[in-house]
């Protein structure tokens, strides 16, 4: 019997186990974001750590940092083998709008064999497959192939800000050949996929004062500035009519895009009219010369979030208002820079800023964007896994949104990172009713499994960034 059959055995024999143990998990509610359940957070360290030692992993440890505590576990005994460092969250989500679930956000159900739960899919559904597929092999071999470390933190929805220190002051103890985390996405149902690289983030805000109070539009109308006019002047300067960001210096750095890696994103065959159908819009926009993958994968943007100012109650008011403002985010690709970025921002918006108002910029969240080479051998690796399991090709992706701690990973220990989602992108994380498809629970099982028996065939230097 081989690893895979050992492991198929295990994981039907154990499914409803399981299921039952993955529930508990989503029924603490974990939320980072709101400071009532700050024992909910410890709740739900505490049943990991329990997990890990059911799993059979060893040196378990609640970290404490400045927010949340990391739970920590390790098994050490592969001697001479690679080690993979895995790394999730346990936090999840807020859950309103609550009237829009059909079940309790933590009373997980099932239903048409999908898991419904907040954090079903995001992340504490894929953290456990790691776990279980360490008990698995623990179970039926006795061993691991490698060498495993986990480090789950708690902050993650609310951007991990006390992760990146305490990577810092761990670095001996996280050492490790290779990253895996799984808080991404398939491709589709049935179509895996292995992210390669990340776009990274800043965000300002930014705000336009004149008079020192609103003013009767008769009386100083046209001899006033009208903040709101100054401030729609500004956003209209960010970009051209063809969605070309017009910041001096913005695409400076910019990292092309490879032949082939555009290649690879054609023979996904992605139907830009049923996005288009999908999404309820006439036309896609954007940069000219690139697809709507390349677009949101590989090209950096600026998009206004949300404008606000004056007068919006029902009727009209007739006033200059005082101030109006804009929340603005860039999502940046390599080797952008968000602090680089947000100083030429900046300098643009001095630039172009009408008379007769004052206009200030807050930051606010930064995330430097992060890749591995698709052809990186741990990549290769895990879309061998995918498809020993799947029987289809593996797609290899980037993907539009951010992760900033992953470029910190990447940063700080210099090793590969391989982002290896089951979710599906229909699954509802951070929104009502999210859901996990159980296909993917038990098929990725056996591709975690299968994954840590790919990179025990690599010899330590083969794995080097």
């Amino acid at each position: 019997m081989n690893h895979l059959e050992t492991l198929d055995e295990y994981f039907k024999e154990q499914r409803d186990e399981h299921l039952g143990q993955l529930k508990d998990f989503l029924r603490i509610p974990s939320i980072s974001a709101l400071s009532e359940h700050k024992n909910d957070m410890q709740q739900a360290a505490e049943w990991l750590l329990n997990s890990f030692k059911e799993a059979g992993l060893e040196n378990l440890s609640i970290d404490e940092t400045d927010g949340q505590p990391v739970v920590y576990g390790d098994w050490l005994h592969a001697e001479g083998k690679p080690t993979i460092l895995v790394y999730g969250h346990y936090d999840v989500q807020p859950v309103d709008p609550l009237n829009l679930w059909e079940t309790g956000p933590f009373e997980p159900e099932v239903r048409d064999n999908k898991l419904y739960a907040r954090g079903a899919s995001d992340d504490k559904g894929q953290v456990f497959m790691h776990v279980k597929a360490v008990e698995a092999l623990m179970q039926k071999t006795g061993g691991l192939p490698v060498n495993v470390k986990f480090i789950i933190e708690g902050e993650e929805e609310i951007g991990s800000p006390n992760l990146e220190k305490y990577i810092e002051a761990n670095k001996d103890k996280l050492a490790a050949d290779v990253i895996v985390i799984s808080d991404t996405g398939m491709q589709g149902p049935g179509q895996p996929a292995v992210c390669y690289g990340l776009r990274g983030l800043c965000g300002v805000q930014i705000d336009v004062q004149g008079a020192k109070s609103d003013l009767h539009s008769g009386l100083y109308g046209g001899g006033v500035q009208n903040p709101i006019h100054a401030l729609a002047e500004v956003l209209a300067s960010f970009r051209d009519k063809e969605g070309t960001i017009a910041i001096e210096g913005f695409y400076d750095n910019v990292r092309p895009l490879l032949d082939e890696e555009r290649e690879a994103y054609q023979a996904l065959g992605f139907n830009e009219d049923e996005l288009k159908e999908e999404i309820g819009v006439t036309e896609l926009f954007g940069e000219k010369g690139y697809s709507h993958l390349e677009r949101t994968w590989t090209r950096p943007t600026l998009e206004v979030n949300g404008v606000f100012g004056g007068f919006s109650g029902e009727g009209i008011k007739t006033v200059l208002p005082a101030e109006a403002g804009a929340k603005i985010t860039c999502r940046l690709v390599p080797d952008q820079d968000p602090d680089e970025i947000i100083e030429k921002l900046k300098a643009h918006i001095e630039k172009h800023k009408p008379v007769g108002v004052t206009v200030t910029v807050t930051e606010f969240d930064k995330g430097k964007p992060f890749i591995t080479p698709f052809d990186h051998p741990a990549i290769q690796a895990a879309g061998r896994s995918y498809e020993k399991v799947y029987n289809v090709p593996t797609a290899y992706t980037r993907g539009g949104g951010s992760i900033p701690i992953v470029a910190a990973f990447d940063e700080i220990l210099e090793l590969p990172v391989v982002l290896m989602g089951f979710g599906l992108a229909s699954e509802n994380f951070h929104a009502p009713n999210e859901h996990f498809h159980l296909e993917n629970f038990d098929q990725g099982l056996r591709v975690i499994g299968d994954y840590y028996y790919e990179i025990a065939g690599f010899e330590k230097d083969e794995l080097k960034k």
